[in-house]
């Protein structure tokens, strides 16, 4: 499928997260790598696509970081306010994509903030797998060690059938008005939703897994960030 015949889609990227496991002096998407921070990594993976119609990047209310970044005057960029929980930043950028346009059959993607190594083909291959997929879905990799149910005690209790278990990885991709229901639905109800997709899931859809490569890594703790820096190096 070529650039032209992709679906085009919004860009969400929740960017409240303190990122406590890093032991940093600020919040992780903040943290230099490569001369950058991980944030503006992470969207110059789709900035320069020519599907996107716009992004918007939800910020804590007292952030004091995001206005010392380039990306903050870049015209494709709007911002909303994050909250307290990820599903709640989803929810103000959604409203804010609704200021500028968005239409209930779009597409919108959701991704991380602190998952800059997205490679352009991955991201291509989502946007071609579901451009008439009824649902959506997201990028994953299907689990590759031995995995263990343990108890409160930390002792085993079965080894998983891993064959059918993926990790989920974003982007998450999914119809404007579908996934605000959903994720409205179960703010109301008091449901805790860690991803886009689990939203839908609560809601009765099936998303679509499509898989991706598995250095597209979430960093999280220090060694994530070693690691990327290493393989960064080497380019």
């Amino acid at each position: 499928m070529t650039n032209d015949s992709l679906p085009s889609f919004w860009l969400i990227i929740p960017a409240a997260g303190i990122g406590s496991r890093m032991r940093a002096d600020r919040p992780k998407q903040y943290l230099q790598l490569a001369g950058r921070t991980i944030l503006e990594h992470t969207l110059a993976c789709f900035l320069g696509h020519p599907r996107l119609k716009g992004t918007v990047v939800s910020l804590a209310v007292d952030d004091p970081y995001w206005a010392t970044l380039e990306s903050s005057r870049n015209e494709l960029i709007e911002c909303a306010p994050g909250g307290e929980e990820r599903s709640d930043s989803v929810l103000n950028a959604l409203l804010r994509l609704l200021e500028l346009g968005a239409q209930p059959d779009d597409w919108v993607l959701v991704h991380d903030a602190a998952r800059p190594n997205l490679s352009r083909q991955d991201l291509d291959n989502l946007l071609s797998a579901l451009a008439d997929d009824p649902v959506g879905g997201l990028l994953g990799v299907p689990a590759r060690d031995t995995l263990k149910r343990v108890d409160a005690d930390g002792r085993v209790v079965e080894t998983v059938n891993r064959s059918v278990i993926w990790q989920a990885f974003t982007p998450q991709m999914f119809r404007f008005a579908a996934l605000h229901r959903a994720l409205a639905d179960a703010l109301v109800a008091g449901v805790a939703v860690t991803d886009e997709a689990s939203a839908m899931e609560w809601a009765g859809f099936a998303p679509r897994l499509v898989e991706g490569r598995s250095d597209n890594l979430k960093v999280t703790r220090p060694e994530d960030l070693d690691w990327l820096r290493q393989r960064w190096a080497q380019r």
